[in-house]
């Protein structure tokens, strides 16, 4: 080799280190970026996301559910993308995580699913003083005790699979709060009808009206509906426990909420005060009656 070759070999080699100790990499937490796994190892993966080291992958930062040995998720020579986790440290070397993109991805799908005031499925992870744990597409979620159709015995619940719609979605403070009383309420809706005639049991008695459970779902039977004739106190009408027959009048599906009226089996203003059980037993006949009349 001639000096002259040998010189620039020399100066490309060191224009080569000084141009990799001069370039600016600049990964920064939260950020995506392609990398290609390089090697597994016992704890993790090294991964090149073309920085001045190698990227490490914790087994722990492997997946939303990380698998007891990395190669059960992944394979040596297979690019993905992954987030930056931790920013490169003295070494240059950076922590990356497939388990956070995970997270975007799952919190971006319930956030679609709230907006389009769709139902999920969750499955029952744990219990709590205030409701239980739910694990639904992937995250934590919490449904309040009095948002359970299932109250007694919550224990009962864990392992079980649950319809549940949204009550807060919160991404910032990783805050899902799910309700399966509202999502059975809103299922049942959308098999109704206005005018269907629907049997169930007074659940709950206020000062506006009585809530209805009739196996499907439940529905209102306000105050104005009950009667003709003007009602001072729903206690002295009804009864937790009592078994009443209603006619569906509104179905708001979306909020899962149904409005009864007893007052249009009728057959004079009043009667459901002073003769209840003859308005219940004759019920299917007067609904009868009552589509004729509207129909007329």
């Amino acid at each position: 080799m001639n000096p002259q070759s040998s010189r620039n070999a020399s100066f490309s080699m060191d224009d080569f280190a000084r141009a990799l100790a001069q370039h600016d990499y600049d990964f920064q937490a939260g950020q995506v970026v392609p990398g290609t796994v390089f090697s597994l190892e016992s704890q993790g993966a090294f991964v090149d996301i073309g920085g001045k080291s190698l990227a490490f992958l914790p087994l722990n930062e492997v997946a939303l559910h990380p698998p007891s040995q990395i190669a059960e998720a992944l394979s040596q020579g297979e690019t993905r993308d992954f987030a930056i986790l931790r920013e490169q440290d003295a070494e240059g070397q950076v922590i990356v995580s497939l388990r956070r993109l995970e997270l975007l991805r799952a919190w971006e799908r319930v956030s679609e699913l709230n907006e389009a005031k769709q139902l999920v499925e969750g499955r029952v992870t744990g219990i709590n003083k205030g409701g239980v744990t739910v694990e639904v597409e992937g995250l934590r979620g919490f449904i309040p005790r009095s948002h359970l159709v299932e109250r007694s015995n919550l224990s009962a619940l864990v392992g079980q699979a649950l319809m549940l719609s949204f009550l807060e979605v919160d991404q910032e403070q990783e805050r899902l709060v799910l309700s399966h009383r509202q999502a059975v309420s809103m299922a049942g809706a959308a098999s109704l009808a206005a005018g269907q005639l629907v049997e169930g049991v007074v659940s709950g008695i206020r000062p506006f009206g009585a809530f209805i459970n009739f196996g499907s779902g439940s529905g209102l039977l306000h105050i104005r509906s009950i009667s003709g004739e003007y009602i001072r106190s729903i206690e002295s009408v009804f009864s937790v426990g009592q078994t009443l027959k209603a006619v569906v009048t509104e179905v708001d599906s979306t909020r899962g909420r149904v409005s009864l009226s007893t007052r249009v089996l009728e057959n004079y203003s009043g009667e459901m005060l002073e003769a209840p059980e003859q308005v219940m037993a004759e019920a299917e006949q007067r609904l009868g009656r009552h589509r004729q009349g509207q129909v007329g």
